[in-house]
């Protein structure tokens, strides 16, 4: 875990500066993480629960304008 020895405060990778500088001072503190900025890729259930949200609001909004249909 990347130390910053100015601001006396622990680092996450993905929270440094993509040079690997500290973001508050600015001194080199570790090794940029690969793959660029961002290296961390969205777990697979995330897209899950992304779709069933969808499907949710869908039906949802089905019923909604069913319900308006009944109504006017």
């Amino acid at each position: 875990m990347p130390w910053c020895e100015g601001c006396s405060r622990f680092y996450n990778p993905n929270s440094m500066a993509p040079d690997g500088t500290c973001t508050n001072c600015g001194a080199f503190i570790a090794d940029p993480p690969e793959g660029g900025e961002h290296a961390a890729r969205v777990p697979w259930h995330f897209w899950i629960m992304v779709l069933a949200l969808t499907l949710y609001l869908g039906w949802r909004l089905v019923q909604g304008l069913a319900w308006i249909a009944q109504r006017f």
